[in-house]
């Protein structure tokens, strides 16, 4: 009984319910804004509600987490921008789908499957908390690194047409992501002795470049050409639509609250994998992935916004962050005075309960928000591409500034942003060098430390690999992924396709 009033707290109190519903409005609208992070906002958040009493400085930040996360789907439909890293799968549907008149119907779809995705999640949090957890601690440095391969080796659906273009795309975001001083021995890697380099290349800088600046040379080639009217007469999706996707959406749920669950991945991760999930799972899609398919905007965003219960699984229970915004939270917790982990759920149940309950409400504010406001913000794209482009570089150069207050992360997404336009116009894709420069670290850091555990002796390192279960069928699945993307497995399929329509 208790538990149950303890979830109850915020529906109860309207200074709570507000302060809830304020964050995610918030959190919508700064997620939805290139370069403007919600793990910045939150952050931010800590300096305000350091005299506050616990209960209202948490819900305010948990209601920025949810729609922040959210948010990043806005501008990846409708400006090929990705507001946030979890939002880069959304954009390879969502924007061909903008492009044919339909953002509303996008836009709707995303707004739903979060919510299915994060109810998922949090439900996941609710009850298999202490057993999630225990599963997120078996990872080794080894499993994250083949974690790390597993999610590089998605270049294939993320590379429309050419696998070696996504290869070389991939293999360029791994080097960009390693620019600058090594974190283990503080060595320059790649700097050419330039004091620029030494700090490494922000991602979100080489993310807005690559989609938002490319994208605005590429509109230079149809400055003249009359923007497509968008439709807007459904917006909430039909209950024929979410019944036939509620499978898959389930499915990537469940990748995103594992994914999310494992300190240092997150969203990001999760909306790729569970992207490439639905292009192997889907047999016939209305239109191919990449053109405005509805499984691809399905699969990444009820998988980012599961990931956000993922998240908060290793924090509640071992005081372990699940990503940047929830180690921003136990350093919250701790200046109020708890302490996130094991006794946090002994000794403080109420505020376990009390968290569920604040996801729960900026679940339901993020459904209301989400669906409300689509028919100003859908103007944008029917606007003159003479206001536009204009717009889309004012977003982008704001948007590139605010990480760090630099002005050389503006000239790296300038700079990256031409190289786009070249890669564009020559058939590369840009994901998979986005993709890259996420993973670089995670591949970086986890091979690292576990060649360091072993003595520096691969054979022990393999050794390592088949004793663990784990590890083994991570590595299984990267060598079966690998396989499954090459010329040969295609022709093999191709060969056993036929046999049967004969045998038939």
């Amino acid at each position: 009984m208790g538990s149950l009033m303890d979830f109850l707290t915020v529906f109860t109190q309207p200074q709570l319910l507000a302060l809830v519903g304020v964050g995610t409005f918030a959190g919508v609208y700064v997620g939805a804004i290139p370069g403007l992070s919600v793990t910045m906002a939150v952050s931010i958040l800590i300096s305000f509600t350091f005299s506050w009493d616990v209960y209202p400085a948490i819900s305010l930040m948990i209601g920025i987490y949810m729609g922040g996360v959210y948010g990043g789907s806005r501008t990846a439909i409708l400006l090929n921008i990705p507001g946030a890293p979890s939002a880069i799968a959304t954009a390879l549907d969502g924007y061909p789908m903008a492009k044919r008149g339909e953002a509303g119907t996008a836009i709707g779809v995303t707004t739903v499957m979060s919510f299915i995705g994060g109810f998922i999640g949090i439900g996941v949090l609710a009850l298999a908390a202490p057993m999630v957890s225990d599963f997120a601690l078996r990872f080794q440095p080894r499993d994250y690194m083949l974690l790390a391969i597993l999610g590089i080796l998605l270049v294939g659906s993320l590379s429309q047409g050419s696998l070696v273009k996504g290869i070389f795309a991939g293999a360029l975001g791994i080097a960009i992501g390693a620019v600058g001083r090594d974190p283990l021995t503080f060595t320059e890697r790649f700097t050419f002795d330039l004091q620029l380099m030494e700090g490494g290349i922000s991602f979100i800088a080489v993310m807005i470049g690559m989609f938002g600046v490319s994208e605005a040379l590429l509109q230079l080639h149809h400055v003249d050409k009359a923007a497509v009217r968008q439709k807007i007469s459904r917006v909430v999706p039909s209950i024929a639509t979410v019944k036939k996707h509620l499978p898959l959406s389930v499915q990537t749920s469940t990748i995103g609250v594992v994914i999310g669950a494992l300190p240092g991945t997150g969203g990001d991760i999760a909306a790729l994998m569970a992207y490439d999930h639905a292009k192997r799972v889907t047999k016939d899609p209305e239109r191919p992935f990449g053109e405005g398919a509805m499984e691809g905007l399905v699969a990444p965003e009820t998988a980012n916004n599961a990931a956000v219960g993922g998240a908060f699984i290793p924090m509640m229970t071992l005081g372990i962050p699940g990503d940047a915004v929830t180690a921003i939270m136990i350093g919250a917790l701790f200046i109020h005075g708890l302490n996130p982990g094991p006794m946090l759920m002994i000794d403080k149940p109420d505020m376990f309960w009390f968290i569920v309950g604040c996801l729960v409400m900026a679940n339901f504010f993020m459904l209301l928000f989400g669906l409300t406001g689509i028919r100003l913000f859908t103007k944008i794209v029917e606007m003159p591409r003479s206001v536009l482009i204009p717009l889309i570089m004012l977003l982008s150069i704001v948007g590139a500034y605010a990480v760090n207050n630099s002005v050389s992360d503006v000239y790296w997404m300038l700079g990256f942003g031409v190289f786009g336009y070249f890669m564009r116009h020559y058939g590369y894709p840009l994901g998979p060098v986005i993709l890259g420069v996420i993973l670089s670290r995670l591949l970086d850091d986890n091979w690292r430390r576990a060649i360091i555990t072993e003595r520096e002796d691969l054979g022990l390192f393999f050794k390592g690999v088949f004793a663990s279960p784990l590890s083994t069928v991570l590595l299984v699945a990267v060598i079966l992924i690998f396989v499954s993307q090459t010329p040969i497995w295609a022709r093999a399929k191709a060969k056993l396709l036929n046999r049967k329509e004969r045998v038939q």
